[in-house]
């Protein structure tokens, strides 16, 4: 049971320890990502800027604000928030910076390096209008054809930017613009290459997915560690009170007897009119009851301890069922139910002793919850690998708000009826045990089905 908890609590660590790296990976991976467009789409600006200063173009205000940014990167300038907290004596002068700000930009961007890695790798193309190359101004070969597209979508919409795929599959970032003065090409696009951005951007992930799966490792181990570590005292506490229930158990089993044996006597030597008969036979009555409390709560302790010894073998169901109906048919029959022995197919692989205790803890519950005039099935069929046991019945049913407590232990759905609340979670037990599984099904008012699925000998 620990092991199994031990497991599911292990993974519920490594899931969340996972999930922060995850977020982490992602986010640092997307950081990246978006810290080379966004440097790639501020270079192309700048020299977009410097080549309308060139052709004599006045600068559009997005130009402007880039050069800015990109000057203020370079020479370590103020931010837009610090000089939003400037003195009052510096207004004049900001105002007079601004009013001659595209002065200012052109003397900055002529003093730009043009050997800056940002800028350098960028390409010049000069278009017609219908976007065909002109001349090829720069000094190797162009990495990807003129985007006619791109070309008239700056002439419709006054510039444009976007990333084409070139014929080697390269990224490759176009920025376009339409040239107004004469003597200038009609539309000028100018690109960059994003095929060292990507080679980066694919080792930073592969560094991520291996730092991740060495985390993997060490975070499962680190997991199970301190799952264990956290099990412990529940451990100890399950074992302590296993211990008290086995010791207990083992504690009582005398007495008791002794008991129910001295009742024995002193009802042998009552007359049989003796008031005290009545007496006597109710601590019979109840000493029995405790001892069959005593013996369910043994077994338990024994099947959670894994001490419980099972000998398994092949089991002919069209020897044992027949058995079994024939001497729980007598109690039926004094109850008025008929009980009915359908298809006996199939071999299982079990304990024959608790097999047979199963069976009759099932049967059991049917008798107590049928109605005089009522029909309890017993059958078994093949199914795959599988047996299917079945012990069905034409009772009162389960309530679906008990269903799903019908194998906890001490649950009775009907406080009305005897027993402990022990049946089903000893049958449900001893069939786990087994390598089977007990299910039930229930309309209230209509009847119950318990089927038992064993694994078939013959696999």
């Amino acid at each position: 049971m620990f092991r199994g908890l031990r497991i599911r609590l292990t993974l519920l660590y490594l899931f969340a320890a996972m999930a922060l790296i995850t977020v982490i990976g992602a986010g640092t991976y997307l950081l990246v990502s978006n810290y080379f467009q966004n440097t790639t789409d501020l270079a192309l600006k700048v020299r977009m800027a410097q080549e309308l200063q060139l052709l004599g173009q006045p600068l559009p205000a997005e130009l402007i604000t880039a050069s800015q940014q990109w000057i203020a990167s370079r020479a370590g300038a103020p931010t837009a928030v610090a000089q939003s907290f400037r003195p009052a004596s510096d207004e004049a002068e900001l105002e007079h910076e601004e009013e001659g700000g595209e002065e200012g930009i052109a003397h900055e961007l002529a003093e730009t390096d043009p050997y800056d890695g940002e800028l350098a790798p960028i390409f010049s193309l000069p278009l017609t209008a219908q976007g065909e190359l002109i001349s090829n101004p720069n000094a190797f070969g162009l990495p990807v054809a003129p985007d006619a597209f791109a070309a008239a979508a700056a002439l419709l919409h006054g510039s444009d930017l976007r990333t084409v795929v070139s014929s080697n599959g390269t990224r490759v970032r176009l920025l376009s613009y339409p040239i107004n003065v004469r003597g200038g090409p009609p539309v000028l696009q100018l690109g960059r290459t994003m095929g060292d951005q990507d080679r980066v951007l694919a080792q930073l992930l592969t560094a991520l997915l291996a730092l991740g799966g060495l985390s993997a490792v060490a975070l499962t181990i680190a997991s199970w560690w301190l799952a264990g570590r956290s099990l412990v005292p529940a451990e100890q506490a399950w074992e302590k009170q296993q211990a008290f229930v086995a010791n207990a158990s083992h504690e009582l089993r005398a007495p008791l007897t002794l008991l129910r044996a001295s009742a024995e006597v002193a009802e042998r030597g009552l007359a049989e009119n003796d008031d005290r008969r009545e007496l006597l036979h109710d601590i019979l009555t109840d000493a029995d009851h405790m001892g069959k409390l005593v013996e369910d709560l043994l077994l338990l302790s024994r099947l959670d301890a894994g001490r419980l010894k099972l000998e398994q073998e092949p089991i002919q169901m069209g020897e044992v069922l027949p058995e079994i109906a024939r001497q729980v048919s007598r109690v039926a029959e004094d109850k008025g139910i008929a009980l009915q022995l359908e298809q006996t197919a199939g071999v299982v692989l079990a304990d024959p002793t608790r097999l047979r205790q199963v069976l009759l803890i099932l049967l059991d519950n049917a008798l107590a919850h049928t109605p005089e005039g009522g029909r309890i099935r017993l059958n078994s069929r093949m199914e795959g690998k599988q047996v299917i046991l079945s012990v069905g019945d034409t009772g009162t049913g389960v309530a679906p708000a008990d269903l799903p407590h019908v194998f906890e232990r001490f649950y009775r759905a009907d406080k009305d009826q005897g027993g402990s609340g022990l049946g089903l979670a000893i049958a449900s037990s001893l069939v786990e045990a087994q390598n089977g599984l007990l299910r039930l099904e229930s309309l209230e008012g209509v009847g119950t089905k318990a089927m038992i699925s064993l694994p078939s000998a013959g696999h």
